[in-house]
């Protein structure tokens, strides 16, 4: 295993991390404090004539307090309407119903274990790490399913499988925020975004596409820097592996049923695919703007997670009867109704993200605290490169005690969005810099709540297997997943290539 002595002392601190993370509230809990702390910091802040000046329309901007008989008013009435209009909660609602039947019917665990399964020797640990970080599609079933396979296919190639696990748990948890194509967490993060954003600017929209070609590049990235890390670092390390007993490391092949079903899931997509085609490619398709015939921006950007949503929903009804895992349209309603049911934490969260959110707009606090941050920022000429990078690290630094991505950029956003917003920054480019960062120490924040499953997964093949001893190991993807993605950063930034389909780094 991991040398001792480096062991001992990266658990000893990182242990320190663990037990003041385990310290802090559940999210709800936090954002509940921090509505009181708004609404009271308000009061404070209206009664200390706390205002700035809007830089771009030289109006003065006054804290106003909502401890006041109008805002208990507000407070009491608009509580549905915040929740029900908070942009993140139908976006992902919407999205979860497509993955639910996909995964419910098994498509996404078929898909994982083919991909692992055709892959030569040679490349068995960037398709692995290239999996992980494509599993994301399925929200969170890759750190259930990809780990444990990822250990048996190493195990079978004659590899240490604790070190098929460390691929497969970097590409996941790291490259959780980079893909090929648009999942859930885009237009979760992207709403999010929205919201801080129109503290400026009450129009601005953000789409769900605003990372989408940073992240694509970002996939090949994270996989060879996953390949090297494995290979050249955790590998040698950890040795030859001695089982203490006989272990079954024999991985099944896709049943007859489950080929037949992919191979059902792929005519589909293949209809699906020449559908949008003749829908979007044409001079005047139909999901082009209708005034100017675009693609950027048109309905089809606009309604990608619908789009994604009844891709996963028909290419999982089609796998699931061929494969026979669904009989009748019961059994895709369950499918639909069983990630659902899963999504009930998310909705108690979202309740109150959506009141910290309103309160802050309310109150002025955000356009105050972006103003002043900006002001302060201009003067110590801390701008630029240097400015984006020491937000990274506080991103990366903040996933540390905070687990949740969502819960994380609800506090974030309405701050730094707005903030660099004023700097001439675009908040499709504040929300990149914040996703490098929350990634990048995924695999070492004690706080993510697959962790245990990740360390029952390792005492299978070493009983000694700890908490201590994942994180040592998965430190060092940590580091060079941080420093080689801004270094892709630095140099998307220079050559100014866009964000995503029509976002650019600048708003002007």
């Amino acid at each position: 295993m991991v040398n001792n002595h480096k062991k001992n002392f990266i658990s000893s601190i990182l242990q320190r991390v663990e037990n003041v993370g385990n310290r802090l509230p559940d999210p709800v809990t936090i954002f509940i404090v921090l509505c009181f702390i708004i609404i009271i910091v308000s009061a404070i802040a209206s009664g200390m004539g706390v205002s700035v000046t809007h830089p771009a329309t030289k109006e003065t901007i006054e804290a106003v307090s909502i401890l006041t008989p109008d805002g208990i008013r507000r407070i009491v009435s608009e509580a549905v309407s915040n929740f029900v209009s908070f942009p993140p909660l139908g976006t992902v609602l919407v999205a979860i119903l497509g993955f639910g039947v996909a995964e419910y019917t098994g498509l996404l665990a078929a898909i994982l274990r083919q991909g692992v399964l055709i892959a030569p020797a040679q490349l068995i640990t960037p398709v692995i790490v290239f999996i992980g970080v494509m599993s994301n599609l399925g929200a969170d079933a890759g750190y259930v399913i990809l780990p444990p396979l990822a250990a048996l296919v190493f195990l079978s190639f004659g590899k240490h499988p604790i070190a098929g696990l460390a691929a497969a748990f970097a590409g996941v948890a790291g490259g959780f925020s980079a893909n090929f194509l648009v999942n859930s967490l885009d237009p979760l993060l992207a709403g999010i975004t929205q919201s801080g954003a129109q503290l400026i600017d009450g129009n601005y929209t953000v789409d769900a596409t605003a990372n989408y070609y940073f992240m694509a590049v970002s996939t090949l990235v994270i996989t060879f820097l996953g390949w090297w890390v494995t290979e050249r670092i955790v590998a040698p390390q950890l040795g030859t592996y001695q089982p203490s007993e006989t272990v079954n490391f024999s991985l099944e092949t896709l049943t007859a049923e489950e080929k037949k079903g992919l191979r059902w899931a792929g005519y589909s997509l293949a209809a699906l695919i020449g559908l949008l085609m003749a829908l979007v490619l044409p001079a005047q398709g139909i999901l082009r703007q209708p005034e100017t015939f675009t693609i950027i921006p048109s309905p089809f950007l606009t309604g990608i997670v619908f789009i994604m949503t009844l891709v996963f929903l028909i290419l999982g009804i089609a796998y699931g009867l061929g494969a026979g895992t669904i009989k009748t349209d019961k059994d895709a309603i369950q499918g639909m109704t069983s990630a659902m049911s899963g999504m009930g934490y998310y909705l108690v969260l979202s309740f109150f993200m959506a009141q910290f959110v309103a309160y802050f707009s309310w109150t002025n606090l955000g356009l105050i605290v972006a103003i002043s941050g900006a002001e302060f920022l201009q003067g110590t000429g801390l701008t630029g490169i240097l400015l984006l990078l020491g937000l990274i690290v506080l991103s990366g630094f903040i996933n540390l005690f905070i687990g949740s991505a969502s819960g994380k950029w609800a506090i974030m956003a309405p701050v730094f969005v707005p903030m660099l917003m004023l700097l001439d920054y675009s908040p499709e480019l504040t929300q990149l810099v914040y996703r490098i960062g929350d990634s990048s120490t995924n695999m070492v924040t004690p706080l993510l709540p697959y962790f245990p499953i990740i360390v029952a997964y390792g005492q299978k093949y070493d009983k000694n297997f700890g908490l201590g001893t994942l994180i040592a190991m998965m430190l060092p993807y940590s580091v060079v997943f941080l420093l080689g993605w801004s270094i892709l950063f630095i140099l998307w930034l220079i050559l100014g290539i866009p964000l995503g389909p029509g976002v650019s780094t600048y708003l002007s």
